[in-house]
């Protein structure tokens, strides 16, 4: 009522600015809770602060196209990969992020400390499954520094699982040094690993992050 600007509109759209005002609120705090349950590694990662360059391979475009976020819908997985430090992480946290604006379930950890969940929970009664089915449950699973280390018997099969019950329903976002010829020999060259490999051979968009220094770049800035 004491608004000038409000004085002249119609109740109907008083009504539906306290509508919108309402759920703004709602949605922000459920991305909020969506963000913070991601646990993202660099958590201040945004698309909108992602550096386009002539030595950086790929183009504004597809990672435009990506963060419609159209490819969870779609089922489809995303591979950045290329050289140490060059900006891999960064990329998948930016795009985990556009995934909890769109409301999504999303978490991002390191290969290595999900082995060592799944290690910790094979010493407990149905710990295994209770993993399985966490990590299974996420729209969006980022896996940051996958292959980076050996991998046991066990780590794969642990990961075929995984991966057989995320196939064809979520969304996995791997970040990696290794190519796609490489997955297969990282993964011990086993039925396993070719069952893992031949998941994402084809839904799958690979985007190269080449060989430019990120932190080199910003540390200079």
């Amino acid at each position: 009522q004491r608004d000038e600007q409000t004085l002249s509109l119609t109740f109907d759209e008083r009504f539906q600015l306290a509508v919108d005002s309402v759920y703004q609120h709602k949605y922000n705090d459920k991305v909020h809770r969506l963000t913070k349950a991601a646990k993202f590694r660099l958590p201040k990662a945004d698309v909108h602060d992602i550096l386009y360059m002539d030595k950086r391979p790929f183009k504004k475009g597809i990672i435009d196209d990506i963060a419609t976020c159209r490819f969870v819908e779609e089922k489809r997985s995303i591979v950045f990969q290329g050289f140490s430090s060059s900006g891999k992480t960064f990329l998948g946290c930016a795009i985990g992020k556009e995934g909890c604006r769109h409301e999504y379930r999303v978490r991002y950890i390191r290969l290595p400390q999900l082995l060592m969940e799944y290690e910790d929970s094979s010493h407990t009664p149905g710990g295994i499954a209770k993993i399985l089915k966490k990590y299974s449950s996420y729209d969006i699973l980022i896996l940051d520094e996958w292959l980076i280390q050996e991998l046991s018997e066990d780590d794969v099969k642990f990961l075929f699982e995984l991966s057989e019950r995320r196939y064809d329903t979520t969304s996995t976002v791997f970040c990696t040094l290794y190519k796609r010829e490489d997955w297969i020999r990282r993964l011990g060259n086993g039925a396993y690993a070719e069952s893992i490999v031949e998941r994402y051979r084809f839904n799958t968009t690979w985007i190269e992050t080449g060989d430019v220094n990120m932190r080199e770049i910003f540390s200079q800035a």
